[in-house]
């Protein structure tokens, strides 16, 4: 099948997950497909293959949440290498970040925190951007961000701030149009003179989602349709920028892909009677060396510190601009907090089952405060809960709790893993017995083995069923188990397995012959099947080609 075009023309839309199968099967008409860079890093499982399948169809624009290019202290190139990866493995028609900081040392944050707008900013973005571009070998888009608080110290409006980035640094922008119109609701910034703030031909997408009005502050939460003061803004923003392309963000309470693909109908009917215009970048430079930024690292520090500790917002409160930034803080705040429950929950929804959402979320909290992010990718989040739980004394009665939370981590990893293909049984049909005792195997990357005093294998087991006996406990909780994770195919399962065999794959693991394997198990069960026990292995995929 040929590759579409790169050139992102039209509207585009955002894939995500629960129109994967729409996408797959049914290749609806839309122009162009965004794609957020962390959800995809991994380049395995799943939702890689879903990427591999649909690029086939439709151009790609890369959209990161992670690099933090703000961040004065934190900046992670580890991270950066794994999107250069990305970026050379899907080559997207574009790549674009935020203009926003998420990190202080090696804690990140993961968020898109609003960043000063002075002169010791710009200088550290131009170097930022610029090492970014040397790195990806293409310019990139940076968006511009809705904010709950403004600085004192701001030099600049965040338009005349991304317009003097794009002439020093030959990146592009992505303007977000609800981003402009939540921001000139919240900060009073007129949306008008911030478009003409903007160089035409520095423009190379543009951004349309929902927001959501609350009493303290409009949030721009990407889970409503687009609103009529947004379609006017986005007149005025074709009139201005010509037939750009243009992304129909919804990420949260997702709808029917029809709605969706009704709103970028309705986008597309809008542009029908602009004039095209070109995104005309200049060259970028060499990386300039960082500019002396540790009096903005310490107003990031005091950022953070504010977010982390609701005791301790005074740091920081001087820094913010308007009677009601200390309230609209608290609004970051508890962002932080709800990244850390999703992400938590996506990992571990049978813990979350087990101690229900009220007490999920004081965990969350603990762990967030305890174990601080030291990755961008917030599919690494919660490595530490089971370390963490084995010592929080609020779930000492839950003692199978830590157990359980290592079993659906290695689940979570499985998802993860790299798509290494499988032993097939035909490799081992050529051996003779001793050949074959002789031979040494590599477990697949996505298995995991696990032991432990309580069911949890089968407890688990009971979380996955619907209707009479879904969630119940094992009658014996309190006995040895063991376990395999793995990953036939594209779904992660668990295989109980009884000591002997564990005791093999065991051996294997640590890098033992086959033959030291069927000795750890005929050890244990002078019966061991190998016949049925490799049939087992090789029917789901645990040693690798």
């Amino acid at each position: 099948m040929k590759r579409p075009d790169h050139a992102l023309t039209g509207v585009g839309v955002g894939l995500r997950a629960g129109h994967y199968q729409h996408f797959l099967a049914q290749r609806p008409r839309v122009d162009w497909l965004e794609v957020h860079t962390e959800n995809y890093l991994s380049c395995s499982g799943r939702d890689w293959q879903v990427l591999q399948q649909v690029r086939q169809d439709y151009a790609l624009s890369l959209h990161g949440v992670g690099l933090g290019l703000g961040s004065a202290r934190g900046f992670s190139p580890q991270h950066l290498e794994r999107v250069r990866q990305l970026v050379e493995r899907i080559e997207p028609a574009l790549v674009s970040e935020h203009l926003c900081w998420g990190a202080v040392a090696a804690h990140q944050l993961n968020d898109l925190l609003p960043l000063r707008l002075d002169h010791v900013a710009l200088a550290l973005l131009c170097t930022r951007v610029a090492q970014v571009q040397e790195v990806l070998k293409r310019p990139i888009l940076l968006e511009n961000v809705a904010t709950h608080v403004r600085f004192c110290g701001d030099a600049m409006s965040e338009a005349q701030f991304l317009a003097e980035l794009a002439r020093r640094s030959g990146c592009g922008i992505v303007l977000d149009i609800n981003n402009l119109y939540v921001n000139q609701c919240n900060h009073g910034e007129e949306a008008l003179a911030a478009l003409q703030a903007i160089a035409v031909d520095t423009v190379g997408e543009l951004h349309l989602g929902g927001h959501l009005v609350t009493p303290l502050s409009v949030i721009d939460h990407h889970g409503a349709a687009v609103a009529e003061p947004v379609w006017a803004l986005y007149q005025a923003a074709l009139q201005r920028f010509g037939r750009v392309p243009t992304l129909i963000e919804w990420d949260t309470d997702l709808p029917a892909l029809e709605v969706l693909l009704g709103e970028a109908d309705r986008a597309r009917t809008m542009q029908q009677d602009s004039v095209a215009a070109q995104l005309c970048l200049a060259p970028w430079h060499a990386v300039p060396a960082l500019p002396d930024a540790s009096e903005l690292a310490a107003s990031q520090q005091a950022f953070a510190q504010a977010l982390l500790d609701p005791s301790a917002p005074d740091a920081v409160a001087p820094d913010l601009y308007g009677k009601a930034a200390p309230a609209r803080l608290a609004l970051y705040r508890g962002n932080l907090h709800a990244t850390w429950h999703r992400a938590l929950a996506n990992a571990y929804p049978v813990v979350l089952a087990l101690v229900g959402a009220e007490f999920f979320g004081g965990l969350a909290r603990a762990y967030g405060r305890h174990s601080r992010s030291d990755s961008p990718d917030l599919n690494r989040f919660g490595g530490n809960f089971a370390a963490f739980l084995d010592d929080f004394a609020p779930a000492a009665q839950l003692s199978y709790l830590p157990d359980m939370a290592r079993l659906e981590w290695a689940l979570h990893c499985a998802w993860l893993a790299p798509d290494t293909p499988a032993l097939a049984a035909e490799a081992l049909a050529a051996l003779t017995p001793a050949q074959l005792e002789a031979r040494y195997f590599t477990m697949h990357p996505a298995c995991t083995l696990l032991s432990s005093r309580w069911q949890v294998a089968q407890l688990w087991q009971a979380h996955q069923q619907q209707g009479e006996g879904a969630g119940c406990f094992p009658q014996q909780l309190q006995q040895p188990d063991h376990c395999l994770v793995c990953r036939p195919q594209w779904q992660a399962q668990v295989l109980q397995l009884d000591a002997a065999s564990h005791a093999a794959l065991q051996q294997l693991q640590q890098g033992a012959c086959f033959g030291a394997a069927l000795d750890a198990a005929f050890a244990l069960d002078e019966d061991f099947d190998l016949g049925r026990h490799l049939q087992q292995w090789l029917a789901h995929g645990v040693l690798a080609a």
